[in-house]
């Protein structure tokens, strides 16, 4: 067997299993008292993952304390796994044993025998699930069987090295176009012999065969009433042939018919037919310089909402072509991705590749392999797509790089915009940093000149920006009693927009109905068993209500008693985004009203589904969470609501002044982007906050300004590196112990004065998934000392290992 070539994949065994790995290196000797195992079977010739992702992926390992095989996975498109699974047969002496079980025996061995009854072999996990046991009883119980000859147990391979869909495809051999055309000379007379000879369904084949020179799937052939049985006869006569041709599933074909509409005419078409403003054409002029210099360097793009970024995208793009070379566009939202990518895909034609979770499995496996076979010149995507295998990139654009979409939330915890920066330096391209709101990060490294930046002050058109009017929801909840959600400045404003034809959006960032259920009695709430969190509770349109955790997806029915007193005084206190569709539907019954959040855009092309009627003015009112909040463009929304502008103010976290300020700008961004004025109203109950003020006045340096001096009074970031260290245990007193423990040993590394380390202390969401979480947090200049003293602290505790989760540069720190 010839050794592998790096990047390709191979099938190595792993205890009593068989799976692929990939190569990613090479090593000159074997370290002392490692024992080698040989590979199995090479499943690539040549590298199936390019050099240059692989070497990204280990560098995301090595900074965000993740497993290579963690980030090289995340590289991967689906299908491109091998591996064996236990397959368990019963044998006779099984079956004998089964029958002699008189009275239907309900013994553990009985139970798996009967699981595994009909013969056609059952794979662990089935049997687990049949069975009703644990894992380990379940194992235990099998290897009894085995032991005593009952069952058998075999490794079976699963998946495959290629996973491309094919379709047989039949078409006319040279014979059979000669016939074709001779029947058709014949035209209804007796003809050639061959021609006689010919069954009715089988001239009717050829004839149907005849105009399509390059064949017909089987599938379109029966659709057209040639069946299967008929085209065996003609293959036997040697008049048609059948072959298998790739067939790739298109993400395009059904984004396209959801997504009609969707985007402005104005962006569409080849970019240069709208004539740039002023401070388009300074932009582009600075950018275009760097797009074929062959050097790397970043740019922040800082303009205003609505301000023609993505003009000034499509033009870098172009450019980057023109100089040989390919682009990748992230994105923060899946819900973005297809308009997005059809803006590209209209000037760009099907040059065009996208890569988002949201497609199947099946499409994002064929996209993959299009961008790694050199069809593609540009990628549009979410965060993965940064890890798309495309030669050569020249430009990489982050549009709104401050989402907090671009962070990973489980192992590999990365952060998509800064994993662009890295490639970006590897590739020596030009990294673009779109946003109305930058990340403090970003901002304060353009101030220190690490970034250029570029701004864009002024909206296309010198459309003005919205109107921003800010409701004192203490006044109204005073006037009116606490359940009011739509203040009646807001509701005579979706009155108006009704009654002139335009549209509104209504953000709140916040599911369901209720938030909580308490009771007045005795005070309990109605708390998931699992989290540190009250259940919401959700009235779907078709059943009772449900009481659900949005951490773990407990769900319960809701109660008409106390659970802890049985009073029956029970309260549902707060309200979400299907409360206030409800009030907006019962003030205006003759509205279209629509709500997106992830309740009712969980299916796939759901929420393109509902923007593109929104496009088409089927919609009057949209209601939903953040998902509404970014880089839509709907030219009838004249009017954007936040009911409640405050909702996340409240968290134990340093950034929820800067998440506030930047989910208000860019929602009320989203109105006066055509020809009509647009209006946002603010509901509040603290108006006169900093961050909701100069949202209001959409003033983001001053913003900046005011924020950065609180950073830097309490030393968070961008001022310091931040390092968050979560222990998990079954009980908070283990979690508390064991979180000391890990931080006495990271003291160690700090004593030279590199870092801090605060903690351990309860994480704000305490208990999560049935675990008790506790933390500590490593903060400094040095974030390369703080990485090593906390790896080599949980390394000295191998219990530990698998309960604590490293997240480097986080944007959470619940």
């Amino acid at each position: 067997m010839a050794p592998p070539v790096r990047g390709a994949r191979v099938l190595v065994p792993l205890g009593t299993r068989q799976v692929t790995g990939c190569v990613v290196g090479t090593v000159a000797e074997v370290p002392p008292g490692v024992e080698l195992k040989s590979v199995l079977e090479v499943l690539d010739d040549a590298a199936f993952l390019p050099g240059h992702i692989i070497d990204l992926a280990l560098w995301a390992a090595e900074y965000y304390v993740a497993g290579p095989g963690e980030t090289v996975a995340a590289a991967m498109p689906p299908f491109a796994w091998v591996e064996s699974e236990r397959r368990v047969s019963i044998t006779d002496a099984g079956r004998a044993r089964l029958a002699s079980a008189s009275g239907g025996g309900c013994g553990a061995a009985i139970v798996v025998l009967r699981a595994i009854a009909d013969g056609r072999g059952s794979t662990t996990r089935e049997i687990r699930t049949a069975a009703g046991g644990g894992r380990g009883s379940i194992d235990t119980v099998l290897r009894g069987l085995l032991r005593d000859g009952l069952i058998t147990s075999a490794s079976a391979l699963r998946g495959k090295a290629s996973a491309f869909r094919t379709m047989r495809v039949v078409s006319l051999t040279v014979e059979g176009q000669a016939l074709a055309e001779a029947a058709t000379v014949a035209d209804g007379d007796s003809g050639t012999a061959g021609v006689a000879a010919l069954g009715e369904k089988q001239a009717a084949a050829l004839a149907t065969l005849r105009g399509a020179p390059h064949g017909l799937s089987v599938r379109v052939l029966r659709e057209r009433g040639v069946g299967a049985e008929t085209v065996k006869r003609l293959a036997r006569r040697c008049l048609v042939s059948v072959r298998d041709e790739r067939s790739e599933r298109d993400p395009f074909v059904s984004a396209a018919a959801l997504a009609a509409g969707s985007m402005p005419a104005a962006e569409s078409g080849a970019p240069g037919r709208r004539d740039l403003t002023p401070e388009q054409v300074d932009a582009f002029g600075r950018l275009r310089t760097h797009v074929g210099a062959g050097q790397f360097h970043v740019a922040l793009l800082h303009g205003v909402t609505g301000s023609g970024k993505t003009e000034l995208y499509l033009r870098l793009a172009a450019e980057a072509r023109t100089a040989g070379r390919t682009v990748l566009v992230l994105v923060p939202e899946i819900a973005l991705t297809p308009a997005v990518a059809a803006v590209f895909r209209d000037v760009f034609g099907d040059r065009v590749a996208v890569q988002h979770s949201g497609l199947s499995d099946g499409e994002r496996h064929d996209q993959w392999h299009r961008i790694r076979s050199g069809a593609v010149d540009i990628v549009v995507g979410t965060r993965s797509a940064v890890f798309s295998p495309l030669d050569d990139p020249g430009l990489i654009i982050v549009d709104e790089e401050h989402d907090h979409s671009y962070k990973q939330e489980e192992t590999p915890r990365y952060n998509a915009r800064d994993l662009a920066i890295v490639r970006a330096r590897q590739a020596r391209a030009l990294v673009v940093l779109g946003s109305a709101t930058p990340s403090m990060e970003s901002y304060r490294h353009a101030l220190d000149r690490r970034y250029e930046l570029i701004a864009l002050e002024h909206r296309v058109l010198d459309r003005p920006l919205a109107d921003v009017l800010v409701v004192n929801m203490r006044e109204v909840l005073a006037d009116e009693g606490p359940e009011v959600i739509l203040s009646a400045t807001l509701v005579a404003a979706l009155e108006r927009r009704f009654a002139r034809n335009e549209q509104a959006l209504l953000l709140l960032n916040r599911r369901g109905f209720s938030t909580s259920v308490f009771c007045r009695q005795c005070g309990a709430t109605l708390d998931c068993p699992n989290c540190s969190i009250s259940l919401t509770v959700h009235r779907p349109r078709q059943g009772p209500p449900r009481a659900r955790c949005h951490y773990c997806n407990h769900s319960t029915a809701v109660p008409s008693a106390c659970t802890n007193c049985a009073g029956p005084y029970l309260e549902h206190v707060g309200y979400g985004t299907e409360q206030v569709e409800a009030e907006v539907r019962r003030l205006m019954p003759s509205a279209r009203v629509a709500r997106v959040d992830r309740d009712t855009m969980h299916r796939r092309g759901a929420i393109q589904g509902v923007l593109a009627r929104f496009a088409r003015g089927e919609l009057d009112v949209i209601v939903g969470t953040q998902m509404i909040a970014k880089g839509h463009d709907f030219p009838a929304v004249t009017l954007v609501g936040v009911i409640s502008a405050d909702v996340g103010l409240g968290l134990p976290d340093f950034r929820a002044s800067e998440r506030t300020f930047q989910l208000l700008t860019q929602v009320a961004g989203r109105a006066g982007r055509g020809d009509l004025a647009g209006e946002a109203i603010v509901q509040t109950l603290f108006p006169d906050h900093y961050s909701i003020q100069l949202a209001c006045r959409q003033n983001y340096r001053a913003f900046y300004d005011h924020e950065i001096r609180y950073r830097r009074a309490m030393r968070y970031p961008p001022i310091v590196s931040l390092i968050n260290a979560v222990v998990r245990a079954p009980a908070f007193g283990r979690a508390m112990e064991d979180a000391a423990d890990l931080a006495a040993r990271v003291r160690i590394g700090a004593a030279a004065g590199a870092f801090q380390v605060l903690g351990p202390a309860p994480a704000p969401l305490g208990r999560l998934r049935g675990e008790y979480r506790a933390q500590i947090f490593l903060k400094g200049t040095r974030r390369t000392s703080m990485r090593e003293a906390l790896q080599q602290a949980v390394a000295a505790m191998p219990d530990l290992q698998r309960r604590v989760t490293i997240d480097i540069d986080p944007l959470s720190v619940m």
